[in-house]
Formats: structure tokens, sequence, C-alpha cells
């Protein structure tokens, strides 16, 4: 595996904060340009690269001479205001010594759950790199409350990668990988079994200018395992960490993929989008999706809530209220609630219209893992 990592013709790398900043923790611009001359190295070797870079936080503290990361949303917010323009003027300066353009990409959680909004900035970012430009991807920490928050950059950067379709997600941070409690350093996670029983032991390592730590690596991880893309945890500071990767060395932890990839589509149903409502299905009709792979109908369906209506993303959950797929439905709420438990054949005399047959077609449902 570590030498088909050679072959990945698109990363997304995310930078840490703590492999942007010193170990008193104030933000190096040296640590910048070193990454930066890394992935000029990889673009003239025919590779896409997307930066999704933490600092902006760190860097606006550093100009307020603020040792404490803040707690409040306000001040953080206002740390990143401060600290976005000097971070992008940092990576343009550094890029455009290898005659490079840096571009600045700035995402909420909201942004990528609308279908609409998604595709949109999909289809920028991969113009940026047709372009020959490196997207640096934050999020928009000024605009974002907590129910729009991706959490941190970790997550993001998972969301990022499945985003532009990536084939290799790397995360540099200070650590060497995936360290349990007891200081072992694991080099390989094959499967969502193991990381679920390495979570538990894992050496936690928090800074105060940093947002996550260990634990939402390992939730972007996993996310990105099912998503078909292959992680690499490494030390960022380490001068030649993404020549070493690219060659195939084993250097740091590397996370196998768990599944295929799958549609666009569907990716975004099940990492991105945001269920408008829930629809409990009969054991039946449960049977029928879930082994013979068939389109949800109207006559298997117990109950519904939410507030949906027609093309919006919806949950499709047991008779004990167990979720396990999502898909777009094909009727509001409303029409829901006169047809549930009725036969496809009776919409049209119930509704006085039928659209299709199906609640739910089979293209637009995807299990949740």
């Amino acid at each position: 595996m570590r030498q088909q990592l050679s072959k990945a013709k698109r990363w997304v790398i995310k930078m840490g904060t703590s492999s942007l900043t010193t170990s008193e923790g104030h933000f190096s611009y040296r640590q910048l340009e070193g990454v930066v001359s890394q992935v000029a190295g990889l673009l003239k070797q025919g590779v896409q690269v997307v930066l999704v870079s933490s600092g902006a936080i760190a860097l606006g503290m550093d100009t307020l001479k603020r040792a404490k990361r803040p707690t409040s949303l306000p001040e953080l917010q206002a740390c990143a205001a401060i600290g976005q323009g000097k971070l992008m003027k940092a990576y343009e300066s550094a890029f455009s010594s290898h005659g490079l353009h840096a571009a600045q990409i700035l995402l909420t959680r909201d942004g990528l759950q609308d279908r609409e909004r998604y595709v949109n900035a999909k289809n920028t970012i991969h113009a940026l790199l047709n372009m020959g430009a490196v997207p640096v991807v934050n999020e928009n920490d000024t605009v974002a409350t907590e129910e729009i928050k991706f959490g941190d950059n970790d997550v993001l950067a998972a969301h990022v990668a499945d985003l532009v379709e990536a084939s290799l997600l790397v995360f540099l941070s200070d650590i060497e990988g995936l360290y349990l409690k007891d200081k072992t350093l694991i080099r390989q996670i094959h499967s969502a079994e193991e990381l679920k029983e390495y979570a538990s032991h894992v050496y936690p390592k928090r800074s105060e200018k940093t947002a996550g730590g260990m634990k939402t690596k390992l939730e972007a991880a996993h996310m990105a395992m099912r998503l078909g893309i292959p992680i690499v945890l490494a030390n960022g500071r380490d001068e030649s960490i993404v020549d070493r990767i690219l060659k195939g060395e084993e250097v740091g932890s590397l996370f196998y993929p768990i599944s295929q990839k799958t549609s666009a589509k569907k990716r975004w149903l099940e990492h991105s989008a945001s269920p408008k409502g829930v629809l409990v299905v009969d054991k039946g009709a449960y049977r029928a999706l879930k082994e013979a792979k068939k389109s949800l109908l109207s006559s298997g369906v117990v109950r519904c809530s939410g507030n949906f209506k027609l093309g919006d993303v919806v949950e499709l959950a047991d008779e004990t209220g167990q979720a396990f797929a999502r898909g777009l439905i094909h009727y509001s709420r409303d029409e829901v609630q006169k047809i549930k438990g009725r036969k496809a054949s009776e919409i049209d005399s119930i509704l006085g219209y039928k659209r299709t047959d199906e609640l739910i077609h089979r293209n637009n449902l995807v299990f949740l893992g």
C-alpha cells in the first residue's frame, strides 16, 4: 500500500497549527515556507494539491499577544479575522517564490450540506487545480456558529478530501503518528474495528493554540477510510516528510481505505447532507431496501417526522428508531402523511397526481455505516 501512494495524483494536506508554530507556540513563517516548498515539489511531479490550513487563530493570537486560546466563540472569531488575512498573505508570498499562486477558500458546514453550494465549491476548486493554483482551505471562522461548524480542521479536511475526490489525505502534525498511551507507535490501521480499539487507548495531545487533538483526527480518519481514501498521519516538522510519503517510505501512520469509492452524490448524502426529516419503515420495507436493494415505496412507511419537501434529504429508520439510510425524497411531508402505508397504485387517487411510484429511488439512497 505504501508504494501505491506514489501513484496518488490528488492530495489533500491538512496543516495543523502545531506544524506551523514553534515549540513555544508562536506562528513560524519558516515552517510554513518549508511546507510550501515541499508542496511545490509535488506540483512539479504532476500532483495536484489542496491545502487545509489551520493557523489563522494562532496568528491572530500572536498579533494580539495572547498566550491562551480564547474559549468564547466571538473571541475565537475575532482572532481568526485578524489572522486569516496574514495567513493567506504568508501563503501567497511563499508560493509566489516558486512561481505558483495560492487561492483562499473559506467553507462552512452548511455550505456543503446544500447540494447546489456543494457542487459549486467542488467546481471552483477543480477549476483552480486545473489552472495550476493551490487552493488553501479553512473554515470560515468569522461567520461559523456552533450549529454550522465542522468542529475543527481535521474534520474539514476529510470533507474536502471527499469534495475534491482526493486519492490521498495527509495530516501533518507535530507527532510521528498514532501513539497509544504506552507510547507505542501504530504504523498501520487496516479496519474500522482496529481504529475503534486504538481510539480508547490513544495518547492525547493538545496545545493551548489548537482546536483538535488525536480524537478528532481519528474521527476524520474514520470518515476518510469509509470514503475509500487512504490517510497518512505524520510529523510536519520533518522537512522532507512530503517527499518521503511520496516515495512510499514507512513514515507516520497509514490508515487503509475500508470501502470502495461510491458516486459523488451518494458520498454527499452520507457525509455532508443534513436530513430534513425521518421516515420510519416496517420490517418488510427494511428487508427490501437492505437485502433486495429495492427502492422505497409508500406502502412500507409507518410514520414520518420533520419538515421536508420534494428533493430534500431524509433519514430512514427501522421500527426501533435506528437510522440506517439516507435518501432524496420525491414527496413532501404532507404528501407522505397521506400516502404512507398505501400502495403505489393508490397515490394518484389519494393526491390527485403521482410523480413516481417510489418515495426514494434506490439510486438516490445510501446506507449508513
